[in-house]
């Protein structure tokens, strides 16, 4: 067990793997060390091979009742039948061999985008790489929402907290220390001075340094998995694999009966028998379940391009539901590109702009004369200081790196010239969204002590009891002085700038009755106030015209942010969010009401400001009770229970911390509101797409069907042979119902809106709709084939005219079955769905006329007459659909008037 390592100083350890403090290992060095300890990653199932994956085709129901067909067949004598069945089942399992394969690849590359990273110190500089890549001997830095990537010996650390669930199974909150234990720890959580691979950084900070990777860690040694990306089967395809059975049993059915009443007629057993067996074959929906993996996984490719993973594929078919996205602010909705534009500090206001100071109103200005450089001393500068050294961003190669809020305060501080020095820091008070504000204590010359203090101004302004004035020095912070500051927060607010407040206060040089003394909730008290920064995040272009879209597509926009109510309002409206009659509820509001209060209200409630992670589940639940469907976006580990809570849970992908990655649905990976949408679209294409695939396949097979069941109910020759109704199931459930699963969405898509979650997929009358047109279909191929005898065409004659007029009508309906309902708009261009249609007439055409198959498949040529007439009646069905469908709407229309009336 690696708690040994508990029981060594940091210095021994260190030691012990060749490692630097302060630099890390080296580039080089760490790549040797991978090849010699491997990737830090668990050990996984080895994967099947292709030969397994293509035998494993074969253990769908439907597709064993076909190889029941193809035995049975060959056992009557009747190869070419046989052999066409086993084509047809060989070819489906083909499809479905590629599909699975590119779904593995999918899942691969899913793994890929959401793996975690881990933040490592490699020649003197902390570098991003993926958790994978960490080796025995490297230092990890650790803070809140982190997932421990490696067993660690911890070297430093800050009011470390961690949770150690996953590998102890112990809910309680375990807080890190670094001293050495005077024994070997005798188990995981007995090692307080070690954070373990899997567990999850719940508040502080830390660094460590990596004693263990991969299997050789703790959690891999018990064989814990880390829970991964998810593939299940989703509640659609347990409903279609269910419909599919069905469908089975009732084609079986109806073929043995119509077989039945065949000899009872008097036809010859044998021939009934197979007519049967190829009427199964061609009505057992088999490409069902290839259609639904297909068209999720194309969906979820497609939604990788559009920046938006998805991490479990039920996710897919609920974002087509979704009414209500709660999004955050910053970042989401904004450029995440944060600017200082305005500073109150010494009773002044000041812009920054072109790096330069210019002093907006007040009574001095606090600069070296007019070089636009605030003076040494003055309220301004020590306001740039504060914000400068109370800051976690740094300068890296001529790049800032860390929190956008934190290094545009860096590069106005840099504006004057102030640079952060983190040598003289001792401790540091973390941000949490609880407390909203951060402090450090900071040496100064001498014995000097100053507690340095950024945050929410409302927030620090309650802990503030003196204020830095131009004129007077520090003076008591009156009741008049804080109107005035809170006038500057309000206007800073109306502008949509995000206020920021720093103070500071004086400590003993020794902390007083000791560090211990120094705990965050008494330190932070008797404050100094300094300076108010404005910070502008402009909105993203591309923000306006998705929450637009969203709004014709029926999902209402729910802005979530941490800022000032009118700095929310500011933005909510210039984004259209905040709409006549809406309403903005801020957290403090928020806790007055009880949750029935709430819920009556959440209907009208656009925006919510000076919210919590807490807020946000309670705001998802008010939600969900209102029969909502909820997608919830979340970027903090304290977001993550509502995001888990949600319907929909989306993480942001470049800000977010692992823990929440984990619980969401979704993850983005630019951190986009558009790519919300984008998401929504996808997922209602994927659904529209299943559902224009069983329109059009089972419209066919009732359509097949039912012109044999009809011609025996009317006491007529078999309209096909058991080899053109197979052919006729390959040419059109083949290529054009693939082409038609992959179709690409309509505009008015977006603007309908969004289904119910538990609507049916049969719903909006898709039953009447197949089942009408398939009637048509069989009605009219069996009055050609009727007329075609009754004219002294021979058998093989009217049987080929059948056989057309079958395949002409389903590649009709192909194209009908593309929009659910009559349109003004325009369909796009489905150039596959071209392509599959011209090459089914082709082969169509080529059995028809060409000498060896025609007599393979018992076809006549036709002259260009019966050609024509065998394309009139294929467009039949389609008019009696057209018929059918205006006179069902004046009838409603009646009604309607008549309720009204």
């Amino acid at each position: 067990m690696h708690s040994g390592w508990s029981a060594l100083s940091a210095e021994k350890v260190l030691l012990r793997f060749g490692t630097v403090p302060e630099r890390g290992l080296t580039l080089l060095e760490a790549e040797k060390r991978e090849r010699r300890w491997g990737k830090n990653i668990l050990a996984e199932p080895s994967r099947l091979s292709l030969p397994l994956l293509f035998l494993n085709q074969f253990q769908d129901f439907m597709v064993l009742v076909l190889l029941g067909a193809t035995l049975l067949a060959a056992l009557l004598g009747e190869f070419s039948d046989a052999l066409t069945i086993l084509i047809i089942v060989l070819l489906n399992a083909v499809l479905g061999l590629v599909q699975e394969y590119r779904a593995e690849r999918s899942l691969e590359a899913l793994k890929k985008l959401a793996a975690p990273r881990a933040r490592v110190l490699r020649e003197g500089k902390i570098r991003v790489v993926a958790a994978a890549k960490v080796v025995p001997g490297d230092i990890v830095y650790l803070e809140a929402g982190d997932r421990v990537c490696a067993d660690l010996r911890l070297l430093e650390l800050q009011d470390l907290m961690v949770n150690e669930a996953p590998l102890t199974g112990e809910s309680d909150t375990v807080h890190k220390r670094i001293g050495t234990l005077s024994l070997p720890a005798a188990s995981p959580g007995d090692a307080v001075n070690m954070a373990f691979s899997g567990t999850e950084v719940l508040a502080g900070r830390g660094r460590g340094l990596a004693v263990a990777t991969g299997m050789q860690t703790e959690i891999g040694r018990i064989a814990h998995l880390i829970k991964e990306a998810e593939r299940s089967v989703t509640p659609l395809q347990a409903r279609l694999g269910r419909l599919g059975r069905i469908l089975v049993w009732a084609c079986l059915a109806i073929c043995a009966v119509m077989a039945l009443l065949g000899i009872i007629r008097g036809e010859a057993p044998y021939t009934m028998l197979m007519a049967g067996i190829s009427l199964a074959v061609a009505a057992i929906p088999e490409g069902l379940p290839a259609i639904v993996t297909v068209s999720l996984a194309l969906g979820v490719q497609r939604m990788i391009r559009r920046r938006a993973i998805v991490r479990r594929l039920p996710a897919v078919e609920t974002l087509g539901s979704a009414t209500v996205i709660c999004s955050d602010k910053t970042g989401t909705l904004t450029e995440n590109r944060m600017s200082v534009n305005r500073i109150f500090a010494g009773d002044t206001l000041f812009g920054f702009s072109q790096s330069r100071f210019q002093q907006i109103k007040g009574q001095n200005s606090g600069r070296k004369g007019g070089s636009g450089i605030p003076a040494r001393g003055s309220a301004l500068y020590r306001s740039l200081f504060i914000a400068a050294q109370c800051n976690n961003a740094y300068r890296e190669g001529g790049a800032y790196r860390g929190d956008p809020t934190e290094v545009a305060l860096l590069k106005i501080a840099a504006a004057a010239g102030i640079e952060p020095d983190g040598r003289f820091r001792e401790r540091e008070y973390p941000f949490s969204s609880e407390r909203k504000m951060m402090s450090v204590i900071q040496r100064g010359r001498g014995r000097r002590r100053q507690l340095l203090v950024k945050g929410a101004p409302e927030i620090v302004l309650e802990r503030c009891r003196y204020y830095l004035s131009a004129k007077k020095g520090v003076v008591a912070l009156t009741a008049s002085i804080r109107r005035e500051l809170l006038s500057q927060l309000e206007i800073m607010a109306g502008l949509a700038m995000r206020p920021l407040a720093v103070a500071y206060r004086d400590l003993p040089p020794d902390g007083g009755t000791g560090a211990a003394a120094e705990r965050e909730e008494l330190i932070e008290r008797g404050l100094t106030w300094t300076g108010l920064f404005g910070l502008e995040d402009p909105p993203r272009p591309e923000a306006l015209p998705a929450i637009r879209l969203c709004r014709r597509a029926g999902i209402r926009v729910v802005m979530i942010t941490g800022d000032h109510r009118s700095t929310a309002e500011a933005i909510a409206r210039r984004l259209e969010i905040l709409e006549p009659g809406g309403s903005v509820l801020t957290g403090g509001e928020l806790n007055a009401l009880d949750d029935r209060q709430l819920q009556r209200i959440i209907g009208q409630v656009q925006v919510f400001a000076r919210v919590s992670p807490f807020h946000k589940l309670r705001i998802v639940r008010a939600l969900k009770g209102e029969g909502e469907v909820v997608a919830m976006t979340g970027d903090g580990i304290n977001d993550a229970p509502a995001v888990k809570e949600s319907d929909i849970g989306i993480a942001m992908g470049l800000t977010g911390t692992d823990v929440t990655r984990e619980a969401a649905s979704l993850v983005l990976s630019d951190d986009n509101f558009s790519t919300i949408v984008a998401a929504v679209e996808e997922g209602r294409t994927i659904y529209s797409n299943i559902r224009k695939f069983i329109r059009f396949m089972l419209g066919c097979n009732t359509g097949e069907v039912l012109t044999m069941l009809l011609a025996v109910l009317c006491g007529l020759p078999l309209p096909l042979r058991a080899i053109q109704i197979l052919w006729i199931n390959l040419v059109t459930d083949g290529l054009p119902a693939l082409a038609l699963g992959v179709d690409l969405p309509s505009e008015e898509l977006m603007e309908a809106p969004p289904r119910r979650r538990d609507e049916d997929l049969f719903s909006r009358g898709l039953w009447g709709k197949l089942l009408l047109r398939g009637i048509a279909i069989g009605v009219v191929t069996v009055a050609l084939f009727s007329l075609a005898l009754s004219m002294g065409e021979s058998m093989a004659r009217a049987r080929t005219i059948a056989f057309a007029a079958l395949i002409t009508a389903q590649l009709v309906y192909v194209y009908d079955c593309r929009s659910e309902g009559p349109s003004s708009r325009k369909q796009p261009r489905n150039f596959l769905l071209d392509a599959a249609v011209l090459s089914s007439c082709l082969l169509m055409v080529v059995v028809i006329h060409h000498p060896r198959l025609s007599i393979y498949f018992g076809t006549a040529a036709l002259a260009a007459e019966e050609w024509a007439v065998v394309c009139a009646a294929a467009f039949l069905p389609a008019m009696v659909d057209r018929a059918f469908s205006a006179l069902k709407t004046r009838i409603e229309g009646l009604f309607r008037r008549k309720a009204v009336g």
